[in-house]
């Protein structure tokens, strides 16, 4: 299973003054590369027709399952060209593994590890030319599996397809980081116990679009959820863990509860901050521990992680009949401290300790295409 081979077809790709116009300004999830991956499993056969195949449409058939029953699931993660001419991947075991998770509570089959590392390196290697140099720019790379079995009947699918595409994207904040304001969702939940809420899935990002719209509505890049039980405790925010900075410099995250995505940056954010001898408490988190803690001045910054931003900063907290801000003091020193760390990591200018970068394109090929 694991050494299984691609096969690939090569795709119309654009010349290089095309291609090099799009990396001078890619944006984010506006452009995509020349290839994609494409597996396929079967109940009968497991995985099998592994094939590195041109960008485009894909057939699907009206009575594809997840159409109607949303068997589907995803990751997110990048590729990141260092000073040495090198191409990287950042931990991409742990997205093989959080995937599997998620394939595990929507029915889906789990694909192994080494076949999910072995898909992300064909395509990286295939589309390397894509991989930009710029000052935070990096190739986004979402898998992704779907049920497309054509049947209509609730049951877990006995025909999925895991495919990857890819992404040139540009630094997340465009003219440097800035803080954000978030809205606390009073009325919409995104995760119930039980539910979905831990699994990388469609149906999580589709709850937090109206909330995300509310938030717009009051003057808010992000929107913030509590439990669906209790109002008060934190889960995350639509897309991104959330961390707060008490003035001794403790970090205070949510634990992972069920509702909770298990974020790999910030997994990785916990281990640097213990690196440097800082506690960090992961356990249940209020939105009143938040306002009485700036009251007090026992928190001191508050910021949310994921893998597009790496870490945004958090401004203020707002709500019907609530105001959290941090005024000038947002950015703060540690949050800000810590991202120049994360990412130093990744685009090769900090020591890599744990072992987290996966070599893709070496040095010496990097620098000659």
């Amino acid at each position: 299973m694991t050494d299984l081979q691609f096969t690939r077809t090569e795709a119309q790709r654009l010349s290089d003054a095309e291609r090099e116009a799009i990396l001078r300004d890619p944006g984010f999830g506006n452009h995509f590369t020349d290839h994609m991956i494409s597996i396929v499993w079967t109940k009968d056969a497991g995985w099998h027709d592994a094939a590195v195949l041109p960008y485009g449409p894909i057939p699907m058939d009206p009575a594809s399952s997840v159409l109607h029953y949303g068997q589907e699931i995803f990751e997110g993660l990048k590729a990141y060209r260092r000073p040495d001419g090198s191409v990287v991947t950042f931990r991409p075991d742990a997205n093989a593994r959080r995937l599997n998770d998620s394939a595990r509570r929507l029915a889906l089959p789990e694909i192994p590890e080494e076949l999910f590392v072995a898909a992300i390196d064909a395509l990286v290697s295939a589309d390397a030319a894509w991989v930009p140099s710029g000052e935070d720019q990096s190739l986004y790379l979402r898998p992704f599996l779907i049920a497309d079995e054509s049947f209509l009947g609730v049951r877990a699918a006995e025909r999925a397809r895991f495919l990857i595409i890819a992404s040139p994207a540009g630094p997340y904040f465009t003219g440097g980081v800035k803080p954000v304001s978030i809205w606390l969702s009073d009325e919409h939940s995104r995760a119930g116990r039980g539910g979905t809420g831990a699994a990388k899935c469609g149906g999580n990002y589709a709850a937090s679009l109206l909330p995300q719209q509310v938030a717009a509505e009051n003057g808010c890049q992000q929107v913030l959820f509590t439990d669906s039980a209790t109002d008060d405790t934190i889960d995350e925010l639509g897309g991104m863990n959330l961390f707060l900075v008490r003035s001794d410099g403790t970090l205070v995250t949510p634990r992972l509860n069920g509702n909770i995505l298990d974020g790999i940056t910030r997994r990785s954010l916990i281990q640097l901050a213990r690196d440097r001898g800082h506690a960090v408490e992961e356990r249940e988190v209020t939105v009143s521990e938040w306002r009485e803690g700036v009251e007090q001045g026992t928190i001191a910054e508050a910021f949310a992680c994921g893998t597009a931003a790496v870490i945004t900063p958090i401004r203020r907290l707002k709500g019907v009949g609530l105001d959290i801000d941090f005024g000038d003091r947002a950015p703060g020193r540690l949050t800000m401290s810590l991202r120049e760390e994360l990412t130093g990591i990744q685009f090769g200018a900090g020591e890599d300790r744990h072992g987290w970068l996966h070599v893709v394109v070496p040095a010496t090929e990097g620098a000659a295409r």
